[in-house]
C-alpha cells in the first residue's frame, strides 16, 4: 500500500503568542515570514532510481479548480528554472520531454475566490466595547443598525508542483505522483522571490534526491 507522508514547515523562525491589548504579531509578519511550505510524498517511491527529469514548458493556472491557462510570464520561467537548478543539484539529468524521462515535473499557480456574507448589526455586536457610545457623550446608549448586509471577496494563491513517475506509468496504464510540493503565503508570485522559495521547499525534503 501507498502511504504519502505530509510535511509542513514556516518560514518564520519562531512566533509569540501574546495576549490582552497587544498587537498582533501576525500583523508584523513579513512576506517571506508568512510562507507555508507543504510537502507530501509517497513512502514507497524510491527516488534515487531515478535519473532524469523533465520539467513543463510553462506553467498552469488553475482558478478554481478550473485550468484557465498555460502561462509563462517572467515569474514563471524563474520558477521553472528554479525547480530545474534544484533537482540538476540532486544529481537528476534534465532531459526533453520526448527523451523518456523517469519524472515528469508539472508546476502550477492556482487560485481560489472565496466569498461571503457580513451582517453588520452581528458584526458591531460581536466587537462591544471598541467605541462606547459614552465616548460620544450618550452614556448608557447602544449602537443600532438597520438590517443590512455587506458581500466580501478573497482571492488566495498557492504555488504547487507536482513529481510525476514516468519510468513505471505503463507497468499499470497509470502516472503515479510521488511527489507534490505547496507553498501558500503572501507575496508567492512577486518577481525575484522563486529561487528562494523553491530552495526553502526542496530543503524540507532531503530524500529527494539521485543518491
Amino acid at each position: 500500500m501507498k502511504n504519502f507522508i505530509l510535511t509542513i514547515g514556516i518560514a518564520a523562525s519562531s512566533m509569540l503568542v501574546l495576549a490582552g491589548c497587544t498587537k498582533d504579531p501576525l500583523d508584523n509578519m513579513s512576506e517571506e515570514e508568512s510562507r507555508i511550505y507543504i510537502t507530501n510524498h509517497d513512502s514507497t517511491a524510491a527516488f534515487s532510481s531515478y535519473t532524469t527529469f523533465s520539467v513543463a514548458d510553462s506553467v498552469a493556472v488553475i482558478d478554481n479548480n478550473k485550468l484557465t491557462e498555460k502561462s509563462l510570464t517572467d515569474v514563471d520561467a524563474a520558477f521553472i528554472a528554479a525547480v530545474k537548478k534544484q533537482l540538476q543539484d540532486r544529481g537528476y539529468t534534465l532531459v526533453a520531454k520526448d527523451a523518456d524521462p523517469d519524472l515528469g515535473i508539472n508546476i502550477n499557480r492556482i487560485y481560489n475566490t472565496y466569498s461571503g456574507i457580513v451582517s453588520y448589526p452581528d458584526y458591531w455586536g460581536g466587537y462591544p466595547g471598541i467605541w462606547d457610545p459614552w465616548y460620544w457623550g450618550y452614556p448608557g446608549y447602544g449602537y443600532y443598525w438597520p438590517g443590512f448586509y455587506g458581500v466580501y471577496s478573497i482571492k488566495e494563491g498557492a504555488l504547487s508542483i507536482d513529481a510525476l513517475d514516468l519510468k513505471n506509468a505503463d507497468k499499470d496504464n497509470k502516472i503515479h505522483g510521488v511527489w507534490n510540493g505547496l507553498i501558500r503565503g503572501s507575496g508567492i508570485f512577486r518577481p525575484g522571490a522563486g529561487d528562494s522559495q523553491i530552495k526553502a521547499l526542496f530543503d524540507q525534503s532531503p530524500y529527494f534526491k539521485r543518491s
